[in-house]
Formats: structure tokens, sequence, C-alpha cells
């Protein structure tokens, strides 16, 4: 059930990182995924502010709809949805690198995503994100989460942390996949998960989009890789890691 029509966010002055009423700790928080649903889930798991110290300042759905809620907000830390309209989690980040550059109130992002694949994690934290987590966290876990990237901490699911270090030891930059390149970021999503064995039906579920929708990007990545069929898709994954 996507929702990219929908903003919301609260201005006004932030208090001091990590403070809060009689000294407990606080952090204001952006939530930018284009499932309302998902966003209702994670409000309702971790912005109980006078529990959990989070205070959701605002949501957004889609790129243009998150630049405006975090700059009209400047959250101390914002969960960011790798796969969002209108050109990704890294198309955000790219746009907001000033904030997250700004030495006295930084905007730090911690992305926040279904996906674990290599590409996914290395092109948000090349982007400035400081560090990723997957949807199959706990809320205990991503309150802690949220607040070690307010300290400047960074912070991973475990083995995403290892595509990461494999990443940037080596000094050479990772070779150009022409291919891939063609596909977008949604492609790419239903691509593993039909290489992974998944339904149509599967994927609609898993990813909040109708079986029509599927099908349809399917058509796309066997048009665009000049292939015939899943099995044909699935080989070509597998071949380069993606599954």
């Amino acid at each position: 059930m996507s929702d990219a029509t929908e903003a919301s966010g609260t201005a006004g002055a932030a208090e001091p990182a990590g403070s809060g009423p009689a000294g407990k700790r606080h952090v204001r928080v952006v939530l930018v995924d284009d499932h309302r649903m998902f966003r209702t889930g994670v409000r309702a798991e971790i912005g109980q502010t006078a529990e959990t110290g989070v205070e959701v300042v605002g949501e957004a759905a889609d790129v243009d709809q998150a630049v405006s809620v975090i700059t009209a907000t400047r959250p101390e830390v914002v969960l960011l949805d790798v796969h969002l309209p209108g050109g990704g989690g890294v198309e955000v980040l790219r746009r907001c690198a000033a904030l997250t550059a700004d030495a006295e109130r930084p905007v730090r992002f911690l992305a926040l995503s279904v996906s674990d694949a290599a590409e996914d994690v290395i092109g948000v934290i090349r982007g400035g994100a400081r560090g990723y987590v997957t949807k199959t966290i706990t809320g205990t876990d991503l309150v802690d989460s949220v607040f070690r990237v307010q300290e400047g901490d960074a912070v991973f699911s475990p083995r995403l942390a290892g595509f990461v270090l494999d990443a940037f030891a080596s000094t050479d930059a990772p070779p150009v996949d022409e291919d891939l390149d063609r596909l977008t970021q949604r492609e790419r999503e239903v691509l593993r998960l039909i290489a992974r064995g998944y339904a149509y039906k599967e994927i609609a579920k898993q990813l909040y989009i109708s079986v029509k929708t599927v099908e349809s990007h399917v058509s796309a990545v066997l048009r665009k890789l000049q292939l015939s069929n899943r099995h044909e898709l699935t080989r070509w994954a597998t071949a380069r890691r993606l599954v």
C-alpha cells in the first residue's frame, strides 16, 4: 500500500541534541518511507516520547516531501527508506548534504529498509548515512540505534557492516555494471525477490504493491536486460551475487 501524497512536519526550534525534560535523553526524528502503514507502525512503536525519548516531528513519502520536511523541521535523525519515489534515499541524502555537514546542528541519517542488498547498503553509506538497519529490527533496538546515530556512532544490522568494510577497505572503485544501472531501485528490489524464488503475490505483499505492478516491473526488467523469462533472470541475478 504505497502512499506518495502526504507529508507532515512540525517546524520549530530544536532542543539541544540529546536533551529533554528533566535531563532525559531526547531526539527529534523524521520518518521517510513510501508506505503509510509502515510509518504508522514505526511511530506507534518508537514515538511514545515520554517512554522512549523519541519525538517524531515529521513524515514524508517521497523524495521531494522528505527534503521539504527535513529542511523545515531540522531533526537530529532521519529514518530513511532506501527505495522512494523520486530518486530513492540516495537522492534525499544528496539534496540534504548541507544539513548533514552542518557542524553545529547536523542532521544525521539512519537507513531503515527491507533490502539487505550490498549495493543498497554501500550506496546510502557513500551518500552520507550514518548507518543501515533492516526492517526486522525490534522497536527497542531501533530506539537505541537512533540515539547512537544522534551521538555520531555508525550503526548496522548484523552482517551488513561487512559489506561496508569490504567496500571501503578496497582502494579500487567498484566496477560499473551498465546492465544493472539500467534498472530503477524498485526494479532491482523486484529482481532480487524473483531470483530468490518469491511468487508474484508474495512480492506484492512484501513490497506493499499490487500483483499487476509486480508484473509490470518484471516485464520492464526482462526488457531492459534482454532476457526471456524468470529462469534466465534468476541465473543473471545469481551470477552477479544479487540474490
